[in-house]
């Protein structure tokens, strides 16, 4: 009875540390050689765990929009850093560094942002950079 009580516990453990295993890293969906710096107007903010997106729409000098969705950190993280649903509102001018998706499409995974008031926003997700350690671009 003592090994059958064994067994299923280190089956649920295994059940469990699965998910954590599986969990993918920055450089499974974004470049480290492809680094973006994009000014845009935000049209959603979704804090969400167990990563947040901001949704921004980036006009190009011809006049067309591209829509860019950008992947922060878990909301817990973004709240420690100071952006809260209240902080960012649909309309608000941004400027966010960080790196593009792989795919080359038009999402990636912000390091940090910068607000019109000039205020710096860490994006606590797993791109570099995004938790204030390294000395990013102003």
């Amino acid at each position: 009875m003592r090994n059958r009580f064994a067994v299923v516990a280190a089956f649920a453990l295994l059940l469990v540390a699965v998910p954590a295993w599986a969990h993918h890293a920055f450089a499974a969906s974004y470049d480290a050689d492809k680094p973006i710096t994009i000014e845009g107007t935000v049209t959603k903010v979704m804090l969400i765990n167990p990563h947040s997106f901001i949704f921004i729409d980036v006009k190009s000098p011809d006049g067309t929009v591209a829509h860019w969705e950008i992947e922060g950190g878990a909301p817990n993280s973004l709240f420690r850093h100071g952006l809260t649903r209240n902080s960012l509102p649909v309309g608000s001018a941004i400027k966010v560094f960080g790196y593009q998706a792989k795919t080359g499409e038009t999402k990636g995974v912000g390091a940090f942002l910068t607000t019109p008031d000039g205020s710096k926003i860490f994006m606590g997700g797993s791109a570099p950079g995004a938790n204030g350690t390294l000395d990013l671009p102003k």
